[in-house]
Parts: C-alpha cells; structure tokens; sequence
C-alpha cells in the first residue's frame, strides 16, 4: 500500500505562497477544522497569538487526488537552487508536440499573472520546459 505524502515549502509569507499555489494548481486553501467558519476563529479557540495566524497555511486538490501542499514560515531566506521542486505537465501527454508547447505557453502567461516569473526555457532529448520561480523564488517547471 502506498503512503500518502504532503508536500511542504519553506517561505516567509504562507498566506501569500498558499493564494499562489491553489490559483496555479487549481487547488483552494484548506477549509478550517469543523465547527469553525474561518481559520482566526479556530486559531483563537487554541490560543494562537494573531501574530502567528501566518505561520503556516495549507492548500489540497478539491478532487483529493494530489498531495496536500502546506506552507511553513521559516525566519532564513531562499539562498540556492532547490533541492525539491514540482513539475506542472500543463502540456498533457501524448499530444503533438506544437499543442503541447501551446499548452504550456498558456500556462507560462497565466503563473506570470499570478506573480510567477519566467527564468528559462529548457530543451533536451526531445523534452520542452520552462522553469519558472514562485513568488518567493522556488523554481517549479512547466512542461
């Protein structure tokens, strides 16, 4: 049987990193525990100073298919290359290789609109990819 994984992303901002993503991926920010009708509800209940409302945030596939993508603060900025980064296959599988870049070329504008930037277009062994940075610098790929 396989483990479920959660994906966690180091950041400064988990409120602001957790927009992005679920726009990106089409996820939504998960909803707070039940019995509450807002996260500063359920954080207050605990007593959680609202200093702290932004050190972590979560977003999950509304279909429950993905991972769960949760967001941690962390007082040290991004410094190098991620060790770890996500891989969006916008340009679907098995389709001609001019729809494909298409798709991706669709996808690369709509991260750019949500505050992503472009770093560089790859090719190699017959592959095509446009990595890409968050908000906070962590490079994800397109392809």
């Amino acid at each position: 049987m396989a483990l479920p994984i959660q994906v966690v992303i180091d950041c400064a901002d988990p409120a602001k990193l957790a927009d992005f993503w679920a726009n990106a991926l089409g996820y939504k920010i998960q909803d707070p525990p039940e019995g509450f009708d807002s996260w500063p509800a359920f954080l207050t209940s605990i007593g959680v100073p609202e200093s702290e409302w932004n050190s972590a945030s979560a977003v999950i596939d509304p279909d429950g298919k993905g991972p769960r993508i949760y967001f941690q603060r962390v007082p040290e900025p991004k410094t190098v290359k991620n060790r770890l980064h996500l891989d969006l296959n916008a340009g679907g599988r098995d389709v001609p290789e001019e729809e494909s870049r298409a798709r991706v070329g669709a996808a690369v504008e709509r991260f750019l609109s949500l505050g992503a930037t472009k770093l560089r277009e790859m090719e190699l062994r017959g592959e095509y990819w446009i990595v890409m940075a968050d908000p906070e610098g962590n490079e994800f790929c397109v392809q």
